[in-house]
């Protein structure tokens, strides 16, 4: 990718554009606002192709469910290798708007276009239709990468206080919960309103483009008074700064928690729509209701999340997080027999998990940043974002992938009339398990692996240079424990 315009190119080792120093204490709550509006790009994007394309598909193009898993899949799986790439180039980046926010708009204004380009479907139906779908969401992939990556790292920067971390990514996951909201609620009423089939697919993709421009504008101009830190030496090459990420075991250890739960979560956006027809026999107003049950109850439960890693901390309250959406999960495997309203209470409590799971991890994350800058004397945030986003891009398109293997092995019937066709009682057995049972054993079992992270406050106090921490916000020794 080229450099956007107004960035001067890769500086060498350690020169990077003059910028206000990182911040000691609390943000302006204008930059907390302007950060925070970045996640109606990451929101949006993160969500809707979850959602929508698979079904898209399967359900108006007529692609075989197996096809269309590999063609949700592989796109997104080219991430994994761009976005190392995209956070070192970030990373040797000057500019007059520092390093990471020229991307924030050019990648972003170029997420909005390709995004629409989806679903323009120019070709019609049959393989030129999918072979088109597959290029244009590489396309649109690899320009979220750039603009991702850059949005990640940050907060690193922003601060180098342990709280304000913390809410600054409560900001953000709460604006995120809104956008899937938006997004995910409002997309299928777009597509009907515009017809259904291809036409009606045609408008949610300029409905999401317009959401995406707003984020990537309002992220741009609301972060230009905010601090863009001190950068120390970065290593001389990608795989140099890959072995150190490697060496950082906190990181390892929530990465990998992260990708896996990150797959069960898209597994049951990929589902939605499967779900709301198949088992809920709703197809008008199923998919808006599993929607606004999932997030709205996220929305208002943040102050209480935040009460929760006050008295736990951090790995606690993700802990406790992960095993509410899963047992929420796996709950609704008895949507079958029971009443319309429980389903959606259950998936209400789905929310809530779901609420905890992505706030406590992204603010887990900037500290393992930190505690590598301090051990290492270097700054490397973009290659620890680019990794981070490149194993959250897999994870969401695993999702999508595995549960199309699940409808394609339980016999799922794939349709090009824009309406989905009448599906055995064996598919509907695959939708429902692949909606709840499969989440559930990739969302429980990842939490094991949080017994190696031990970046409490105490710990991080001990090595930054500032040793701000926020005892009102986490507490805890090194094994957690108060």
């Amino acid at each position: 990718m080229s450099q956007p315009p107004g960035v001067a190119g890769p500086p060498a080792v350690g020169q990077f554009a003059a910028g206000p120093s990182v911040a000691a204490g609390p943000l302006p709550r204008p930059v907390h606002a302007g950060y925070a509006l970045g996640s109606l790009a990451t929101g949006a994007f993160g969500t809707v192709p979850g959602l929508l394309l698979l079904p898209y598909l399967t359900d108006t193009l007529g692609v075989a469910a197996g096809l269309a898993a590999l063609l949700v899949l592989l796109p997104k799986a080219w991430d994994v290798l761009v976005n190392p790439v995209a956070g070192r180039i970030s990373d040797r980046t000057r500019s007059r708007w520092g390093a990471r926010r020229p991307y924030l708009l050019v990648a972003g204004l170029a997420l909005a276009v390709l995004f629409a380009a989806i679903f323009a479907a120019p070709f019609g139906n049959g393989p030129a239709a999918a072979a088109y779908v597959a290029l244009a969401f590489l396309a649109t992939a690899t320009a979220f990468a750039f603009f991702q990556v850059p949005y990640v790292a940050m907060p690193a920067e922003m601060t180098d206080d342990y709280a304000e971390r913390t809410r600054l990514m409560t900001w953000r996951i709460a604006v995120l919960a809104l956008t899937i909201l938006v997004s995910g609620a409002v997309a299928p009423l777009v597509v009907r309103a515009g017809g259904d089939g291809v036409p009606g697919h045609r408008w949610m993709g300029l409905f999401v483009a317009a959401l995406i421009v707003v984020g990537a504008l309002g992220a741009f101009l609301g972060t230009r008074s905010a601090p863009r830190g001190v950068a120390g030496a970065s290593e001389p090459t990608l795989r140099a700064q890959l072995a150190v990420a490697a060496a950082n075991r906190p990181f390892r250890a929530l990465l990998v928690c992260f990708v896996v739960q990150s797959a069960g979560v898209a597994t049951i956006l990929a589902g939605v729509n499967y779900f709301a027809g198949q088992i809920l026999r709703d197809e008008q107003t199923g998919p808006t209701l599993l929607f606004a049950c999932f997030v709205g109850p996220a929305l208002l439960v943040m102050p209480l999340w935040s009460r929760v890693g006050a008295r736990l901390g951090k790995r606690a309250a993700l802990v406790a997080a992960g095993l509410i959406l899963a047992a929420g999960a796996l709950a609704l495997v008895a949507a079958p027999l029971l009443p319309p309203v429980v389903v959606y209470l259950v998936v209400a409590v789905l929310g809530v998990g779901y609420a905890g799971q992505q706030v406590f991890a992204l603010a887990m994350l900037p500290d393992c940043i930190a505690y590598d800058t301090a051990r290492t004397g270097r700054r490397q945030a973009g290659v620890f974002t680019g990794l981070w986003t490149a194993g959250e891009t897999l994870g969401l398109a695993l999702g999508p992938g595995v549960y199309g293997l699940v409808l394609q092995l339980s016999g799922y019937v794939s349709s090009d009339t824009g309406t989905a066709a009448t599906q055995s009682d064996t598919a509907r057995l695959g939708v429902l398990l692949g909606f709840t049972v499969l989440p559930a054993l990739l969302i429980a079992p990842p939490l094991l692996l949080l017994r190696r992270y031990n970046l409490t406050a105490t710990v991080l106090a001990a090595v930054t240079p500032h040793g701000r921490v926020d005892h009102g916000v986490v507490v805890g020794d090194e094994s957690g424990e108060r």
